[in-house]
């Protein structure tokens, strides 16, 4: 867990696009310890300190050039509407912006989102590494840069200190998965909260959704998911949420997976680790009652979603991210 102010650097290219851009200073500015202090210093810069122009009618004024990278412990890439060489190639590295990366301070976390995955993979940093791009572009970018293990599905994908995030929305998802593998679940949802999206969206949940929301005279799955969430500590079968959604379990697989983009037992786990991390966190539970809350069952079988999750066992992710509240109780946990 960061104990200390994170400086998040993010780069303003000539034609950033303004949503994507803005993403991290909502996430990270909004995110607030204990006793109110701000957790993260957000600033943004261009590659010389100069307004830049956007993809959109107007131009921003920014503070910092791209020294501010030496200062950075996460850099973030948003994409940009990106300009030709004189062969017509795109210029993914425009100016000074391959020398300024190379001199990054070891152990930077360097997160694209969209097709800013374009910069990194240009300057080398994700040879030999999974990571995603925008659907759109998916195919092209594995052809020009066969030495990635290009991941079309998925919303994000976490490689360490490399991150890459699908278009848009998944920039949000990215930053709050790097928030919550900071400062842990509590932290996390409330800046979801205050930001009106969903505290968690798994990496690996699908990127392009045929059918995100249905027609109005078509019937949902969304108050049987609502229900569920009340529901996770005893088991819940397919027969008895179809049942609940008044379908049939054919109708109900298919509409549920056309709206959240995974089938119904992929959710439920995701729901339950999620129980979990918040339980371990927030509370003294010994393991195996967290287990039987979350609906896992067993200790056992925690440990091996929690392990399939997030890498790590639930003692392991307990003392990693127990929150303030937490510390002050009584109790060790077992």
């Amino acid at each position: 867990m960061i104990s200390h102010r994170h400086r998040v650097v993010v780069l303003a290219l000539e034609g950033v696009y303004p949503f994507e851009l803005s993403i991290p200073s909502r996430i990270f500015g909004t995110a607030q310890g204990p006793d109110g202090e701000p957790l993260y210093e957000v600033i943004t810069c261009s590659t010389d300190g100069a307004p830049v122009r956007t993809s959109s009618d107007f131009t921003i004024g920014v503070e910092h050039g791209i020294e501010a990278f030496e200062t950075a412990d996460t850099l973030v890439i948003p994409p940009f509407t990106c300009g030709t060489d004189e062969d017509g190639e795109r210029e993914w590295l425009p100016g000074p912006l391959g020398d300024a990366l190379r001199r990054l301070r070891p152990g930077t976390r360097i997160v694209s989102i969209c097709t800013a995955s374009y910069v990194l993979a240009t300057a080398g940093l994700l040879d030999g590494r999974r990571a995603t791009t925008h659907w759109n572009e998916a195919g092209n970018f594995q052809r020009r840069f066969p030495r990635v293990a290009v991941d079309p599905d998925v919303l994000f994908v976490d490689d360490g200190d490399v991150l890459t995030a699908a278009g848009v929305a998944a920039g949000v998802d990215l930053c709050l998965h790097l928030l919550r593998r900071d400062h842990g679940s509590e932290v996390t949802n409330r800046v979801a909260r205050l930001c009106v999206v969903p505290p968690w969206r798994d990496g690996g949940q699908a990127q392009f959704i045929e059918r995100p929301v249905p027609e109005p005279t078509v019937a949902t799955t969304t108050p049987t998911r609502a229900w569920a969430l009340g529901e996770l500590h005893r088991p819940l079968s397919l027969a008895e949420l179809a049942g609940h959604a008044r379908m049939s379990v054919r109708t109900f697989s298919r509409r549920f997976r056309d709206e959240v983009g995974m089938t119904p037992g992929q959710w439920l786990t995701q729901q339950r680790v999620e129980s979990a991390r918040r339980l371990l966190e927030t509370t003294d539970l010994p393991v195996d009652r967290v287990a039987r809350e979350a609906g896992f069952g067993t200790a056992a079988s925690l440990r091996q979603h929690l392990v399939t999750a997030v890498g790590v066992a639930p003692i392991a992710y307990r003392n990693t991210f127990r929150t303030e509240r937490a510390r002050q109780g009584t109790g060790a946990p077992t």
